[in-house]
Parts: C-alpha cells; structure tokens; sequence
C-alpha cells in the first residue's frame, strides 16, 4: 500500500509501512474511511478489516466518471492488539491511496 502520510498518530498505533492500526487497549472505537478512484473504469471495493475479517465496505463504481468517491464509518468493539485496516478488496486504485483517508480514535474503553 502507498501510504502517503500520517497526520496525526498519537502513541504510535499506526504502522505507517504495514497500514495497520493495533488497538492499545479494548474499547469502542470509531473508524472512517475516504477513497477516490481516478481514471479507472472498473468497480471497485475497500472494505475495512478488523484482524482478518471485513466489517464493512464501501464501493464505486460509475463508468462515466474520472473520479469517483468511495465512504463509509462504523463504531466497532475493539479488542487490545486487534489489528484494523483497510483492504482494496476488488479492482484497482490508479495513483495509489494518496487521494485517501483513514482515521480512527477511541470513543469509549472498556
């Protein structure tokens, strides 16, 4: 994954190299996410994975745009050292993830 940059990434739980939040503690989390599609006439699927299982997903899909956008959110359990990212489940991102977004932040521990 092309990851770009981290804006902000208080203690560290994102891995900028893997793409990969570990959870410091088990809590109520809230993650969102922003993908756009440029020049890519195919489908395509991001789901957001928690450990090795999708959550949710988000789609794009229009064959007549150049760019398409592609959003979702959930608040998710969230145990301590699960792993949560994102996973391009179908087509391609031309250009990369750099036109995305990933964010997270832990609402409530437990």
């Amino acid at each position: 994954v092309d990851s770009g940059q981290v804006l902000v990434n208080i203690g560290n739980h994102f891995d900028l190299k893997a793409s990969v939040f570990t959870a410091p503690r088990r809590g109520i989390y809230s993650f969102s996410f922003h993908v756009v599609k440029v020049y890519n006439r195919q489908t395509i699927q991001v789901n957001l994975m928690q450990n090795e299982y999708p959550v949710i997903s988000a789609f794009a899909g229009d064959q007549d745009v150049t760019r398409e956008a592609a959003s979702n959110g959930v608040l998710l359990m969230v145990e301590r050292d699960d792993r949560v990212y994102l996973k391009l489940e179908r087509g391609n991102l031309m250009g990369g993830w750099k036109y995305s977004t990933f964010s997270g932040f832990l609402v409530f521990p437990l």
